[in-house]
């Protein structure tokens, strides 16, 4: 299996896209959340990923830089289904509130023909606060991040029957997740700044973490490999070494600062 970091950014990002990545086991993929926009179909090329091949999404919340490179997943393929013959089922899944502002997205910004597709093979698919689905063969569980901006889940995936991958969304760690996130195998947590950079970036203000507090959050979980993502952007050439450098000063497990779209083995 493989994880392929398409985008690593915060909301407000130039020199990276925005986060969204692609779960892959062989030729199944699941793709988590789309970024801000038509960005997501370069870097899905760039990643050598077709975006035909992806069957299962899912949106962790409403926000811009989450939700509207999905629209034009849903574009393209309701494109494709009325023109091309594409005849493959996309499974679309997320809370209520963010499955209903897609599907207003869609009936107001597509052509009524390809609106139709929407609750046929572009299936809506709400999840609850703890509910298990199968996607790309793995069992995965949904959870509710409990967020004080806009109702957020995020998920843990069973990689096999030991090891775990768990998504916190893209705000801080929560102990109503620990359940979720103790003793991941994998975990995958925002990282707004460096703590040494925390007066400039703000990141408590929103509702955000720095290194320091996702790795030492990560070390009392007992992850094994923590990943860092949803960053600031205004020094790409030297954040691997930077993050690493300080994460690792509060993290004894292996430490990922992956670039777009750096792919990494589970």
């Amino acid at each position: 299996m493989k994880l392929t970091m398409l985008g690593t950014g915060r909301a407000v990002v130039t020199d990276c896209y925005n986060t969204c990545f692609v779960i892959s086991d062989e030729d199944r993929y699941f793709l988590v959340d789309g970024g801000g926009g038509i960005g997501l179909m370069r870097q899905l090329k760039g990643a050598g990923i077709d975006w035909k091949q992806i069957h299962d999404i899912f949106v962790t919340h409403k926000h811009m830089d989450h939700i509207m490179g999905v629209m034009w997943m849903i574009r393209m393929a309701a494109q494709a289904m009325k023109r091309d013959g594409y005849d493959e089922e996309v499974r679309i899944y997320g809370h209520k509130k963010v499955l209903c502002i897609l599907g207003d997205m869609a009936n107001m910004l597509l052509s009524g023909q390809e609106a139709e597709y929407i609750g046929g093979k572009i299936r809506l698919i709400p999840v609850s606060d703890g509910e298990v689905k199968e996607i790309i063969g793995h069992k995965v569980t949904f959870f509710n991040i409990h967020s004080t901006k806009a109702k957020q889940y995020g998920f843990t995936m069973y990689l096999n029957k030991e090891d775990k991958l768990t998504c916190c969304g893209d705000e801080p760690y929560n102990d109503s997740e620990r359940m979720y996130a103790q003793k991941s195998t994998w975990l995958l947590h925002e990282a707004f700044c460096l703590y040494e950079d925390a007066d400039r970036f703000r990141p408590y203000e929103k509702h955000h973490s720095t290194v320091k507090d996702a790795c030492e959050a990560a070390e009392k979980l007992h992850v094994a490999n923590l990943v860092l993502y949803h960053t600031e952007d205004t020094d790409i050439r030297n954040r691997k070494e930077r993050y690493t450098a300080e994460g690792k000063q509060y993290f004894s497990g292996n430490l990922y600062v992956p670039d777009d779209p750096e792919v990494l083995e589970l």
